[in-house]
């Protein structure tokens, strides 16, 4: 116990930073699953190709696999846009001034934070997740009600923001609790990619002082802690939400 009281703050440091993650990577993977969702329900065979494509991939392939592709992957692309570009702009400006010389105009390598790559790679899976979980809510909704906000002479805009987002939102709530509760815990694959949360600092202060078990079940009641407030929360909203529908 004494080596867990000399890691403590530093331990409440990466927990924070994992409800960082896992809260920014939600509100992504929100955002990511209405467009998924509205994509696979339009007219559009192009639209619809995409999102099938990319919820198809993103659940067929596993989570670990999919950080490491993006972290790594991502990174080597984006330096090797980054050569390419720096090599086609001097070129452009060879062509404008024949003195110049080689000049870097972009960074010579672009070093992604684990931060932002950890919110985006996981955000990015989820959303994939929330498509289909918006697809069933919208599905839920009566037509009739929004051929009446079309009858009354609402726009889209608003049939979808006070028609169909409140009801949507109602059927919903259970998918978007199962999958935060999943994603909560996914946050713990963010340690492999460099990201100093609770799960990396426990695993050098495991290795520090020979006591493994101690950090990763003081970690492991850390998640417990945070899933068992996560579903107060979503029962309260649950009950709150189907008491002001009735």
């Amino acid at each position: 116990m004494l080596e867990l009281q000399s890691y403590q703050t530093i331990l409440l440091e990466g927990a924070w930073l994992t409800v960082q993650v896992a809260l920014l990577s939600l509100l992504l993977a929100i955002f990511l699953g209405l467009l998924g969702a509205l994509a696979k329900l339009s007219h559009s065979t192009i639209l619809k190709g995409i999102a099938t494509l990319y919820t198809t991939a993103i659940r067929g392939i596993p989570d670990l696999i999919l950080m490491l592709l993006i972290f790594f992957g991502g990174q080597m692309l984006v330096n090797d846009l980054s050569y390419r570009l720096n090599g086609w702009l001097n070129e452009v400006a060879m062509h404008f001034i024949p003195t110049h010389q080689w000049s870097a105009f972009l960074p010579d390598y672009i070093d992604i934070s684990p931060y932002f790559a950890g919110i985006i790679t996981i955000g990015f899976i989820f959303g994939a997740y929330m498509a289909e979980t918006f697809r069933g809510a919208i599905m839920s909704v009566e037509k009739g009600q929004l051929e009446a906000a079309t009858a009354y002479g609402m726009n889209r805009y608003k049939i979808f923001t006070r028609v169909m987002f409140p009801q949507m939102m109602r059927h919903a709530l259970p998918g978007i609790g199962n999958n935060w509760l999943v994603l909560l815990k996914t946050t713990a694959l963010v340690s492999i990619i460099g990201l100093q949360d609770m799960v990396k600092i426990a695993g050098d202060a495991a290795g520090s002082t020979q006591k493994p078990f101690t950090f990763y079940l003081a970690v492991a009641f850390i998640y417990l802690f945070f899933t068992s407030v996560s579903t107060t929360f979503l029962k309260w909203a649950e009950r709150k939400y189907t008491i002001r529908t009735r």
